[in-house]
């Protein structure tokens, strides 16, 4: 389903998620960024949960099973066209995820998939509103035993992304 010049924003799921001490990253196979790195995540479909939701993309972009974790924060995108008129409007909710279970292989809306070294993130030249959510879950949390994505929650909503893309 396509999600472009949408009647009202559209609602997303995103996950950061670490398995074995690595950054899962997709390769978007679609509209928007298609071409470009980023974090499993899709849309809510009518009636689903937002974990359900979160599960599902994962399962389909990635052949991975997760347990949902901590919420990191509220993403917003906006994208006009040349004219002004909106193109794209998401409002994404990004948790942190750890691996379950399945076979790490690309699908669905993912042309590829990776399980990226932290210290090797820059290569996948990263949108930096990606960037940051990946470093505020692999930082060292204040819930015991420094659970990622744990820390200062409430100062990361609703923060808006500038020009670029996610």
């Amino acid at each position: 389903m396509s999600h472009e010049r949408p009647a009202r924003p559209v609602l997303g799921a995103a996950a950061v998620v670490i398995h074995e001490g690595r950054v899962l990253l997709i390769r978007r196979g679609q509209p928007p960024d298609e071409g470009e790195w980023s974090i499993p995540g899709g849309a809510v479909e009518l009636g689903e949960s937002v974990e359900a939701a979160l599960c599902r993309e994962v399962r389909e972009e990635t052949g991975l099973e997760i347990a949902v974790g901590a919420f990191l924060e509220i993403y917003e995108r906006v994208e006009r066209d040349a004219d002004g008129a909106i193109r794209f409007h998401f409002v994404v909710l990004d948790y942190a995820a750890t691996v379950v279970g399945g076979t790490l292989t690309a699908g669905d809306d993912a042309s590829d998939v990776a399980l990226a070294d932290p210290a090797d993130l820059d290569r996948f030249a990263l949108a930096d509103s990606i960037r940051r959510v990946i470093d505020l879950t692999l930082a060292p949390g204040d819930a015991p035993g420094g659970a990622p994505g744990a820390a200062s929650v409430s100062a990361r909503r609703n923060r808006r992304a500038g020009p670029g893309g996610r």
